[in-house]
């Protein structure tokens, strides 16, 4: 019997009526509650607010689900909302299995699937922009806050705060391992809501965890824990380079029996590792070594997973990114430092950064106690093993000349640890803020905007100082709002009681997708789609409204310097004046000058997106441009480490593009690099796309039957982008022939005599044609046959003779299976 099935047929049922159908259903199913969520249920079903303060794996999930069915009986909607969209989607289908598709719907700025359903998934943006726009008339009875630590994140944390300042008749279910004290909460919740908060923490462990601090080289204390069935281990780091050089240095550790690899290998089947980590990755975990961090594709991280659950990796080394939803079963938690670099100063661990990662060591169903575990700094151990060698000698030791930490070091030791385990996590800090999409969902909502913008900056979590400058910045706001045109002051209040009113129509939920997209569509309409190069401006324009990929955006400035510098030495340029030059030079940055400029233009009209800034820059065009795969493109800028970055955000360009450009605006030019950029993306890793396009028919079996990696549809069953493929692979020689790049010709072609036919090539001609045109559907010829197409891609020549051309086989089968365009040059020939 499905949870639905137990609900109470009477929407007034009482408590106990609701409290005895949920515990019968977990009942049917073999669980037994804990006390714990015993507890936490009754305050639920009592109508009362609930702080959930618990450790991880102390069935938080439960309660939530229990909280729902809730909702459900009294027929009120209910929000589930989490930190990020990963979270998110799974519990979209978690939820759509316990409750039915029909039941549960979805927001999280890039998918809305059922959003008229009674239980919503979204992102704590996505609430907090509803609580705006609607306030006290919001359609949400409760609302359920997961990881609600993330209310002190210096960006985010606003959204998390204005659901509990804007919805006084919800019930609300905040839920987290690490929240410290929560009094200020509990004080909060009761005053707005009038309703009781009930705080349930310090519930005892389902497995409690024993602490050790070790001062053994890691291999040894590595190879201990195998000895004494202390794996899987989590080998905790705070970058992902030490990662993965970590997972590298312990090949040399016998981590399997023989039947281990075997099985290992059986599971992993005919999983492509298409890319130069990938393969690093098989190697890795063949041996039983797993590597994860966000940096990776998708699939390769959820592989990882897999093989965890499976009980066949013994070591995995990752970062503190485990912490938040990552579904990785580890018995030991091993940290290799006590400080991390939180992007401006080297400082030691926080207790809640500590207890959110310490906390997953150990699992619920499988142990009956978990390790943490942490590594003395490295200085120390040496030092600690030379002593040892010395021996007890007063003489020797008093002359043994200590190893000192590095320059910088900030050091741990076994005081911090233990300080750290008993320390409360830190109490959360408010982190509101104003904006001009706030301003403009209050004005926009019936009632007088005044007062209620009155309410949110004198009543929400700050104190008097910051109230202050947020009451300062929205006066601003609101005057620029004014002076714009956008909003007009009303001598008496309107039918709705506004006493203020926007002149320009916001488009449905403006704030809760992606906050450019309207400069964006104003931006193409000042493109000419007759341009040649039309396709890759649109494509400009709609890189400018995405989020910033850091990684890739330094690797390219990196290389662009790089360059710079090569250049002007050949050039003979002095070093300070090549430094000078040097702080010029920048990642590329197409229609920059035009995108600036239309943005403040538009903004002056729009001013709500002067809470987000247009971010010219190449990602897709660059690859595009290069004729790149996707291979080719991390190896270029040294981004194996950011592969999933980079994925991302291709990923995020194509639903961006398909969805964001209007069809009278897609010429053939685009749609073909839209199609190409889509199959791109899906023979990479296709569970980014196939995971959008599943949202629109959710299939809550999926879980019980999903395999490690979908295999992606055959590369040449979309014909139209793998002829795409076959022109940029085609193209990509054209441009190592003009750079005349022989041994990256070689590489590619080895059949080609590649010396003797750039010779006869420019024996004729002196350069070979790299633009628009030269690169367009006319100068490449395809004969198509069954099995594999014939190909000849003209040179443009300066003479225009179009005489000479790079002939070619596709392999069709061969391009299927590695899901890219398989090409066998044959020759640069004359006709």
């Amino acid at each position: 019997m499905s949870l639905v099935d137990r609900l109470p047929e009477e929407i007034d049922a009482d408590p106990d009526t609701i409290f005895d159908a949920f515990v019968a259903w977990n009942s049917e199913r073999g669980l037994t509650l804990y006390p714990a969520q015993e507890e936490a249920l009754i305050e639920v079903v009592s109508g009362n607010n609930l702080i959930l303060a618990t450790p991880t794996g102390s069935g938080k999930s439960l309660v939530a689900a229990g909280a729902h069915f809730t909702a459900l009986t009294r027929d009120v909607r209910t929000f589930y909302t989490a930190p990020i969209k990963a979270l998110v989607s799974e519990k979209f289908f978690d939820l759509c299995a316990l409750f039915g598709t029909e039941n549960v719907g979805m927001m999280t700025g890039d998918a809305s699937v059922n959003p008229g359903a009674p239980i919503i998934c979204c992102t704590a943006e996505i609430l907090a922009n509803v609580a705006l726009r609607d306030g006290a008339q919001a359609d949400i009875g409760q609302v359920v806050m997961d990881e609600f630590h993330f209310y002190a994140e210096p960006d985010r944390g606003w959204a998390w705060q204005v659901p509990l300042l804007e919805l006084p008749h919800v019930q609300f279910i905040l839920m987290s391992a690490t929240l410290g004290d929560v009094s200020m909460f509990e004080e909060d919740l009761t005053r707005r809501t009038g309703r009781s908060t009930a705080v349930v923490k310090n519930a005892e462990r389902p497995v409690p965890l024993v602490y050790s601090y070790r001062l053994t080289p890691l291999h040894e204390t590595l190879e201990e824990m195998l000895a004494t069935g202390q794996a899987p281990v989590y080998v905790v780091h705070f970058t992902q380079a030490s990662a993965m050089e970590r997972a590298q240095a312990l090949m040399s550790i016998n981590m399997c029996s023989k039947a281990e690899k075997e099985a290992i290998a059986a599971l992993i089947g005919n999983f492509r590792f298409t890319t130069r980590f990938g393969r690093a990755l098989s190697r890795l975990v063949r041996h039983g070594i797993g590597v994860h961090h966000a940096g990776m594709l998708p699939k390769y991280r959820r592989l990882v997973e897999r093989l965890a659950q499976a009980g066949l990796l013994k070591v995995i080394c990752g970062t503190d990114t485990l912490g938040v939803g990552v579904n990785v079963p580890i018995r030991t938690v091993l940290f290799t430092a006590l400080s991390k670099y939180d992007g401006t100063k080297v400082r030691r661990l926080r207790a809640r950064e500590f207890h959110q990662i310490a906390g997953r060591a150990g699992r619920a169903g499988f142990d009956t106690i978990g390790y943490v575990v942490c590594q003395a700094p490295d200085h120390v151990i040496e030092n600690e093993k030379a002593l040892a060698k010395i021996g007890d000698d007063p003489k020797k030791r008093r002359g043994y000349a200590r190893k000192k930490p590095p320059e910088g070091f900030v050091g741990w030791s076994e005081e911090t640890f233990e300080k750290l385990q008993q320390a409360e996590p830190e109490p959360l800090g408010s982190r509101f803020k104003v904006t001009n999409a706030m301003l403009l969902a209050v004005i926009n909502r019936p009632g007088d905007c005044f007062a209620a913008m009155k309410h949110l900056l004198t009543d929400n979590h700050e104190d008097r100082k910051w109230q202050r400058r947020h009451i300062s910045q929205a006066i601003a706001i609101y005057r620029s709002l004014l002076a714009g045109g956008v909003v007009e002051q009303l001598a008496e209040p309107d039918e709705q009681g506004r006493r203020a009113r926007l002149t320009v129509d916001l488009q449905e939920d403006f704030a809760l997708n992606q906050a450019l997209s309207t400069f964006a569509l104003a931006a193409l309409d000042l493109l000419d789609t007759e341009s040649p190069t039309y396709a890759l401006e649109a494509v400009s324009v709609i890189e400018s409204i995405l989020d910033d990929p850091r990684q890739i955006l330094s690797a390219q400035l990196n290389k662009a310097r790089g360059e710079a510098v090569a250049q002007m030495k050949a050039d003979g340029i002095e070093y300070e004046e090549r430094m000078e030059l040097l702080a010029e030079v920048a990642y590329p940055m197409p229609l920059a000058d035009e995108l600036l400029g239309a943005y403040e233009t538009y903004r002056r009209g729009h001013p709500w997106v002067g809470d987000y800034t247009v971010s010219p820059k190449s990602v897709v065009r660059d690859m595009y441009e290069r004729a790149m795969t996707f291979a080719e493109y991390v190896q270029y800028y040294d981004l194996s480490r950011s592969e999933g970055t980079v994925l991302r955000y291709l990923a995020d360009a194509y639903r961006t593009l398909s969805r964001t450009i209007p069809e009278h605006l897609k010429t053939e030019d685009l749609v073909d690099l839209i199609e190409w950029l889509g199959e791109l993306v899906r023979q990479v890793d296709s569970s980014l796309i196939d995971e959008w396009e599943k949202l629109a028919n959710p299939d809550p079996e999926r879980e019980a039957e999903e395999e490690i990696e979908t295999r992606p549809r055959p590369v040449t069953a979309n014909p139209r982008a793998f002829r795409v493929l076959v022109r940029n692979a085609m193209f990509r020689l054209i441009e190592l022939i003009a750079l005349e790049r022989e041994e990256e010709l070689a590489e590619l072609a080895p059949d080609v005599d590649w010396p003797a036919a750039l010779d006869a090539y420019y024996d004729e001609h002196e350069e070979v044609g790299t633009g628009p045109d030269a690169r367009g559907p006319a100068l490449l010829r395809i004969e198509e046959e069954k099995e594999l197409w014939r190909v000849r891609q003209v040179v443009a020549d300066p003479a225009g003779d179009g005489d000479w051309g790079i002939d070619a086989q596709v392999d069709l089968a061969a391009s299927d299976e590695e899901g890219r365009a398989v090409i066998h040059v044959t020759g640069l020939n004359r006709l």
